[in-house]
């Protein structure tokens, strides 16, 4: 007796259409994770090396302002390619912006001062973000219903392995040099090719198309999509300025962990940090994937939010050595980094198809543009605080700001995004 699609295995429910389309995204969220990631690891001697200076303060005003602009690029590609994903296809767009962040990777590997430097990452940013836009679609709108939730976790795992590889390049190329870090940057480019003769536009979005036309920005602010809009941008903001202003101090409070004496270990204590904190945060995707749908999306959200304030308190509070860091990395990844799959999991079904890419890219990118303003500010705050440690302390509020906007939106676990 055949079982139905409800009754079978999430794993074996889904087509070879559907295995194909959570393979490229998640081999596209990887790199993209990975190239996000490689100028965060290797700020320190890049921006020291081009500016001809070792002071942290002054490395991180400049890298902060490098930072800026490849958030600020990296918000506005998403919201752009958000828009063209669901004009031109899923599939067609993930292809392009995985060229541009691999191609301008590389090239920013051959900066010769710091605004070199920061057009490079800034045009890398704007493929960067407009990946998870499109590849989050494919995804949800190749997979059954009832287990689309665990085939986007899935992806965002990408997103912690993009992370680890990032770390693992900086741990076997960063000895030799900054530069050749960012050159492995070029390798997502044969991606492109899979994508290309392998991964087909989704039926749901074909047939959407043909009767709804053309997608465009303004449709997600008119009833009743637009409290849905505003509400997803701040949960979205509230997660990414939290995490990335504090995963950005960590490569810069590390040589202060370390003391003059030991800085020759920074590069091997940096990688190994991010590499322990994006383990964590596959564990963190994993557990969202077992309770998600029990749950609910908004008590997983709230969740993760508190369990972060509680986390960079600690963090940021007890830790006195590079030792503690290592043992506490996990532990912070585990909300920091896996708490984004609560978030890569809600904001598909709070759109439909005809407008899906669109609205979750602008939640997403609104608050990768909101974000920016953390690292231009990160030196100056520092400044006004007199140390990391309190620096990072005052950003973790901005998490309450998530904890209390997620109450605004409906709950979606088991429905389907209407169309």
């Amino acid at each position: 007796m055949s079982l139905s699609i409800q009754a079978r295995p999430w794993r074996i429910a889904a087509s070879r259409t559907a295995w194909l389309s959570l393979a490229s995204a998640w081999l596209a969220w990887l790199f993209d994770a990975m190239d996000l990631q490689l100028f965060t690891l290797i700020l320190f001697p890049s921006v020291g090396e081009l500016i001809g200076s070792a002071d942290p303060a002054r490395i991180a005003r400049i890298g902060g302002v490098i930072l800026a602009g490849k958030l600020l690029a990296w918000g506005i590609g998403g919201i752009v390619f958000g828009v063209l994903a669901d004009r031109y296809g899923r599939a067609r767009t993930m292809l392009v912006t995985v060229l541009i962040y691999a191609v301008f990777t590389g090239a920013s590997a051959l900066a010769q001062n710091w605004w070199q430097l920061a057009i490079g990452q800034a045009l890398a940013a704007i493929g960067i973000g407009g990946e998870w836009a499109a590849g989050t679609a494919l995804v949800a709108e190749t997979w059954p219903a009832q287990t689309r939730s665990r085939a986007i976790l899935v992806m965002q795992t990408g997103f912690a392995f993009g992370f680890m590889l990032a770390a693992a390049a900086n741990f076997l190329v960063g000895p030799i040099g900054w530069r050749f870090v960012l050159m492995t940057g070029v390798a997502p480019a044969a991606l492109a090719l899979l994508i290309r003769f392998c991964v087909a536009e989704p039926d749901r979005w074909r047939a959407v198309r043909r009767h709804c036309g053309r997608a465009s920005l303004a449709g997600i602010f008119a009833a009743p999509l637009r409290r849905r809009t505003f509400a997803g941008v701040a949960i979205a903001a509230a997660l990414m300025i939290g995490t990335f202003s504090t995963a950005t101090l960590l490569p810069i409070w590390i040589p202060a962990l370390l003391g003059p004496a030991h800085r020759a270990q920074m590069i091997t204590v940096t990688s190994q940090c991010f590499l322990l904190i994006n383990l964590g945060g596959v564990a963190g995707y994993l557990t969202l994937a077992c309770v998600l749908d029990t749950v609910g999306r908004r008590w997983s959200y709230f969740v993760v939010a508190i369990g972060s304030i509680t986390v960079n308190v600690l963090l940021f509070t007890l830790v006195t050595t590079t030792g503690d860091l290592l043992r506490f990395a996990p532990l912070y990844g585990f909300f920091a980094i896996g708490g984004f799959g609560s978030i890569a999991a809600y904001l598909p079904e709070l759109f439909p198809t005809r407008v899906r890419a669109t609205g979750q890219g602008f939640c997403w990118n609104a608050a990768r543009i909101i974000t920016a303003a953390g690292p231009l500010t990160t030196g100056a705050v520092i400044g006004a605080f007199g140390s990391i440690r309190a620096t990072a302390l005052v950003v973790t509020g901005i998490y309450l700001i998530g904890a209390g906007s997620v109450w605004f939106l409906p709950e979606t676990t088991g429905l389907p995004p209407e169309d």
